[in-house]
């Protein structure tokens, strides 16, 4: 989810390994984002949202090349409702996956056009949420 350019980019996969996040990213670097110098990602903290994930699938010398682009953030741990993410995932159930879809080429195709669709309605995140606010609400979350 790109909140400031309201759009996303969504991946179908079998499952949720640091191959499959790892391949998004790529991705993301290569196709989307080719063009950015750094690209800022916000994650939460599933155990593949790491950039020991690279270097276990690219190796060093791969992964060291490509993360040079990348600049990892992830959110309190008990707080993820902080990611970006997190809330774009809840529209993207009710609107196309709060139902039963009979294959993944079906759940692929509705998550293909629910994408293209909020993309091309320009739908964004009206963030107002500061850091202070995290400050003084969330502090007891964070690691000293």
């Amino acid at each position: 989810m790109e909140p400031k350019g309201e759009r996303r980019v969504v991946q179908v996969t079998a499952r949720r390994t640091k191959v499959d996040f790892v391949n998004f990213i790529c991705r993301l670097l290569e196709e989307v984002y080719s063009r950015a110098r750094k690209v800022h990602l916000v994650l939460d903290n599933l155990n593949t949202h790491f950039r020991s994930s690279f270097e276990e699938v690219l190796g060093l010398e791969a992964a060291a090349l490509l993360l040079r682009r990348v600049e990892f953030h992830h959110t309190p741990t008990h707080a993820s409702w902080l990611n970006m993410a997190e809330i774009e995932i809840g529209i993207l159930e009710r609107q196309c996956l709060g139902r039963r879809l009979k294959d993944r080429a079906s759940v692929t195709t509705e998550v293909a056009a629910w994408q293209q669709r909020r993309n091309a309605e320009h739908c964004g995140i009206a963030w107002s949420f500061t850091r202070q606010d995290a400050d003084r609400k969330l502090g007891h979350h964070y690691v000293p």
